[in-house]
C-alpha cells in the first residue's frame, strides 16, 4: 500500500469515526457505564483490605448488588471484609435545624463484598470489542514493536486492563483473542510513538488517549478486522469527542501511515464502509 492510498484509508476511516462520535454514546457504552456505575469506587484503606484477602479481585459489590446486575454469589463463597461507614444526618447528632440534611460518618462497621469470580449468572456489559482474525500481520506488527526498541510483554497484573504502554516497555494481558491483542498492542505501540517525547507534557489524558484509539481504529480497519463500536465508546470513555480528534489529525495519520507500511498491510485488506 502506497503513502497516498494510506492517507486516503486514514482519512476515510477517521470520517466515519468522528461520525460514530458525532452520533452520540452507543447502545453498549451506554450499557456498560450503568452496570459499571453500580461498583463503589473505595477508599485506599478498603482497597488495601481487598487486595490482601483476595489480591486478584477486579469488579467486587455486595451480595444485593450483584442481584441487581442479574448475577449471584456462589455457594460456599467467603466475603471479603471491608470498613463500611455508618452516616448520620448532621442534625440527628448536634440537634441542628430541621432543614440541614447534610450528613457526617460517625464510625465504622464491618461489610462483605464479594469479587465478580465469586459470582454466576448475566454476564456484565462490556465495551464494544474487535472481532475478525489478524492473520500475519500480529506478528508484524509484534515484529516492528521490538523494531522500536520496545519490550512486549505479557502479565495479568494489569488486570482489568488489557495493555499498559511505559515508555520502552508494552504490557499486554494474556488471553485476549487474537483480534483485541492486536488492536490493544496497536493502541499501546500509538502511545509509544505519540506520547514519549515532549508532546506528552503538551498534551491531556483525554487527548492521548483519544489518539492512540484512533490510531488503533485506522490500523485494525486497514487489514479488516471488525471493530465495531469499539473505539468509539474508548474514546467517549476518556470524554474524548469529534473536535479533538480533528483537532489530532496529522499525529494519527502520521503514526498509522509509519506501522500500515510496517506490517506492509494491502489495500485488498481493508474493510468495506
Amino acid at each position: 500500500m502506497n503513502s497516498e492510498n494510506i492517507k486516503k484509508l486514514t482519512n476515510l476511516a477517521i470520517e466515519q469515526l468522528i461520525s460514530a462520535l458525532n452520533e452520540g454514546r452507543s447502545e453498549t457504552l451506554t450499557q456498560y457505564l450503568a452496570a459499571i456505575g453500580r461498583f463503589h469506587r473505595y477508599s485506599l484503606r478498603n482497597v488495601m483490605l481487598i487486595a490482601s484477602q483476595k489480591p486478584a479481585a477486579s469488579h467486587v459489590a455486595g451480595f444485593h448488588a450483584w442481584h441487581k446486575l442479574g448475577r449471584f454469589v456462589k455457594k460456599g463463597e467467603k466475603g471479603i471484609m471491608i470498613l463500611a461507614p455508618i452516616v448520620r444526618r448532621k442534625n440527628e447528632i448536634a440537634k441542628q435545624e430541621e432543614t440541614d440534611e447534610s450528613s457526617t460518618a460517625v464510625g465504622f462497621r464491618v461489610a462483605y463484598v464479594f469479587d465478580i469470580s465469586q459470582t454466576d449468572g448475566q454476564e456484565l456489559p462490556t465495551i464494544g470489542s474487535v472481532n475478525g482474525e489478524p492473520r500475519e500481520y500480529r506478528e508484524r506488527l509484534a515484529k516492528f514493536v521490538a523494531e522500536q526498541g520496545i519490550a512486549l510483554e505479557y502479565s495479568e497484573d494489569i488486570a482489568p486492563a488489557r495493555g499498559t504502554s511505559a515508555g520502552g516497555k508494552i504490557t499486554l494481558l494474556p488471553g485476549q483473542s487474537p483480534a483485541e491483542e492486536f488492536a490493544t498492542l496497536a493502541h499501546e505501540l500509538g502511545h509509544e510513538m505519540m506520547h514519549r517525547d515532549e508532546r506528552r507534557s503538551n498534551t491531556s489524558k483525554r487527548s492521548r488517549e483519544t489518539e492512540a484509539e484512533a490510531v488503533a481504529f485506522v490500523v485494525c480497519r486497514a487489514i479488516g478486522l471488525e471493530t465495531g463500536s469499539a473505539s468509539q465508546d474508548y474514546i467517549q470513555l476518556y470524554e474524548g469527542d469529534a473536535k479533538l480528534l480533528t483537532d489530532s489529525l496529522a499525529h494519527i495519520q502520521s503514526t498509522a501511515s509509519q506501522i500500515l507500511n510496517a506490517i506492509g498491510a494491502e489495500a485488498s485488506s481493508a474493510s468495506p464502509a
